[in-house]
């Protein structure tokens, strides 16, 4: 009989886990969390106490820091928890999986057990790239191939795409006739080609998204006067109920991101429904969205167009077949059950071997013969 391990889930305080309204990562979290569980294995889930859990609760906070009624710094309230895992709690874990990034590397090159760090965000900036590459041997997941392209010489051990449960999305072959953009009020989500889009297509356009502090401004100069014009309707930011009638009923997700999206949620979000997905070019996109079966992949403003135009060619049952194929939450669930395996039991995984901190040999071999 396998060992069942003793495993410690460290997600981000910014959201609950999982989310009340906007929130990728902690849902995340929270599915592979409860997956775990079911397999058997003792977990220990450090995020806000606010948070759902059939999991031990470790909170250093209250409530989430997004939503909260108490103000608190992220920063700071990071570290203290970050500090309570490796120096106050480490004895408890066989292995530690971390969904922090940065703020994780100085305590899991130091610990006498493994971390295994997922990466959750973007990686094309410089200063990002260099803090990777100073602690290059810890074993890195990527959550899509394409992530791992600005920055290559780490050790990424294994790429495991997001998953949800079957049950989560319900599946409909009979949609409205809108157009939906699902996500936040960001330049580079480009939201405001959506609306431009919808108006020279005359397709109706809800968006539903969220409107982040640091956003505010482009908001309010470039979004909030495209929005008042009969085709489009602002329906704000959604709780889960809310997103699932979105989605469902939509024609499709108009997606036109312009940014390395190292995964995008709320791609198979809408494939789970059913809906298939108009997205830009760029980052995870080809590797989620097959062109043409389930949903098109777009290079400019006349392949937008032509896509809306020829959306009724793409078969939803389609698209939930290659939901349930690829990205359901027992997938995601067994890819890091195994690879927490190999890692303790020292077995290569992507050509490295493990010592029994986690840490790959042949990179420290190099390490140590430049001292």
């Amino acid at each position: 009989m396998t060992k069942k391990l003793r495993i410690a889930q460290i997600a981000p305080l910014i959201e609950r886990v999982p989310p009340k309204k906007y929130g990728g990562t902690e849902r995340v979290v929270y599915y592979l969390t409860e997956g775990l569980v079911e397999q058997g294995h003792q977990v220990t889930l450090f995020a806000s106490g606010d948070s759902l859990t059939t999991a031990r609760l470790v909170a250093p906070v209250r409530e989430s820091l997004r939503l909260g009624r108490k103000a608190h710094s992220p920063f700071m309230m990071t570290m203290m928890m970050l500090s309570q895992v490796y120096e106050k709690m480490v004895s408890e874990f066989d292995i530690i999986h971390s969904h922090l990034e940065y703020m994780t590397l100085p305590f899991a090159y130091k610990s006498s057990v493994p971390t295994v760090l997922t990466m959750h965000g973007r990686l094309d900036i410089s200063d990002h790239c260099k803090m990777l590459r100073c602690y290059s041997d810890i074993p890195y997941v990527s959550i899509s191939d394409a992530q791992r392209e600005p920055v290559q010489d780490i050790n990424w051990i294994k790429t495991v795409y997001h998953g949800y449960p079957a049950s989560c999305f319900e599946y409909n072959d009979q949609p409205g006739d809108y157009f939906l953009f699902l996500g936040r009020f960001s330049e580079e989500k480009k939201p405001d080609e959506a609306i431009r889009l919808a108006k020279a297509c005359h397709v109706p356009l809800k968006i539903a998204a969220k409107i982040d502090p640091a956003d505010k401004a482009f908001f309010e100069n470039k979004i909030k006067p495209l929005l008042d014009h009969p085709l489009i309707d602002y329906v704000g930011e959604v709780d889960d109920r809310q997103k699932v009638e979105l989605l469902k009923n939509a024609k499709a997700l108009l997606n036109t991101i312009d940014w390395p999206e190292p995964f995008g949620l709320v791609m198979i979000e809408a494939l789970a429904c059913g809906t298939p997905v108009i997205v830009r070019k760029c980052g995870s996109a080809p590797e989620i969205i097959t062109d043409g079966k389930t949903g098109f992949v777009c290079e400019n403003k006349l392949d937008f167009i032509k896509a809306i135009r020829g959306i009724d060619r793409i078969s939803r049952k389609t698209c939930r077949e290659e939901f349930e194929r690829r990205f359901l939450s027992e997938g995601m669930v067994k890819s890091y059950e195994s690879l927490y395996y190999d890692i303790l039991a020292g077995r290569p995984v992507n050509g490295a071997r493990y010592n029994g901190n986690g840490k790959a040999l042949k990179e420290i071999a190099v390490s140590d013969s430049r001292q």
